[in-house]
Parts: structure tokens; C-alpha cells; sequence
């Protein structure tokens, strides 16, 4: 356990931030209106799943290495960008957020990959899978800002 606490660390951090973008995700994906919201929320409640099988994943490799999960009194929130916004219209808001967590989640994941470079190489594949997953949201969120900046 001792040799791999700066892995567990990172792995629990990246735990945290799943699940906060699962309830970002799922809240912004109801509370969104308007026809121009309709994609964006479609796109958010089908990453919803995939978020919390990234946090199962990475529960289970926790576990694995000799760490513990922590439960919720442990959590803080740190997603500023992805809370919903007061106006339930504000459609570009939520796309911001969405690419700011998700560029951390990236950075994250990158991290992750190099520190188990040499020593972990079931962590690093698995934070490699992770982050190729969070480039694709990236890049298909990418792409509604651009159609959403031109209107």
C-alpha cells in the first residue's frame, strides 16, 4: 500500500471528480430548456452512465492496489464552471463547463498515465482508456460550442 499511495491519491482524486461530473451532468441534463438545449442534454445524459463507469473503474482499482473508496463525507465540490446555471436557457454556460471539466479531467488523466509510467502498468492503461474517453466528450462538446459561437 505504501508504494503505491501517491497512485491511490490520484486515483481518488480522479474518483471525485467522475462523480461530481456525473451530478453536474445529470442536473444540467434535466434542468436545460429550450430547443437549442435539446442536443446538449441528450449528449450530457448519455455521458452520465459512461462518467459513473469511469468512477466504478476506478472504485475497483483502488480497492485493488490496497486502498480504500471513501464514502461521501469526504467529498468537496470543486466544479464551479458545470453548476447549473440559474438560467435555464444559458445553454453556452453549460457547454463551457462541460469543456473545463473535462480539460481537467485530461490533465487528470495524463498525470495519472506518467506517474504509473514504469511502475503501474494496469493503472496506466486504464487511466490511457479513461482519457481517450474524455478527449471524445471534449471534442464532441468542441463542437457544439463552434455552432454555438457562430449564432
Amino acid at each position: 500500500m505504501k508504494k503505491n499511495h501517491d497512485i491511490i491519491a490520484a486515483l481518488t482524486d480522479a474518483y471525485w471528480k467522475e462523480l461530481e461530473t456525473v451530478q453536474n451532468y445529470l442536473a444540467n441534463s434535466v434542468n436545460l430548456d429550450g430547443v437549442r438545449a435539446e442536443e446538449i442534454k441528450k449528449a450530457l445524459a448519455a455521458d452520465v452512465a459512461e462518467e459513473l463507469t469511469h468512477a466504478q473503474q476506478l472504485a475497483s482499482r483502488i480497492k485493488v492496489l490496497g486502498g480504500q473508496v471513501p464514502g461521501s463525507k469526504e467529498f468537496k465540490a470543486r466544479q464551479k464552471g458545470l453548476q447549473p446555471p440559474k438560467d435555464t436557457t444559458d445553454v453556452l454556460s453549460v457547454i463551457e463547463g462541460v469543456l473545463e471539466a473535462e480539460e481537467d479531467a485530461i490533465v487528470g488523466y495524463n498525470r495519472l498515465i506518467k506517474l504509473c509510467d514504469g511502475r503501474d502498468y494496469v493503472t496506466q492503461d486504464l487511466a490511457v482508456t479513461l482519457l481517450a474517453d474524455e478527449e471524445g466528450h471534449r471534442q464532441l462538446f468542441h463542437s457544439f460550442m463552434k455552432e454555438y459561437k457562430k449564432r
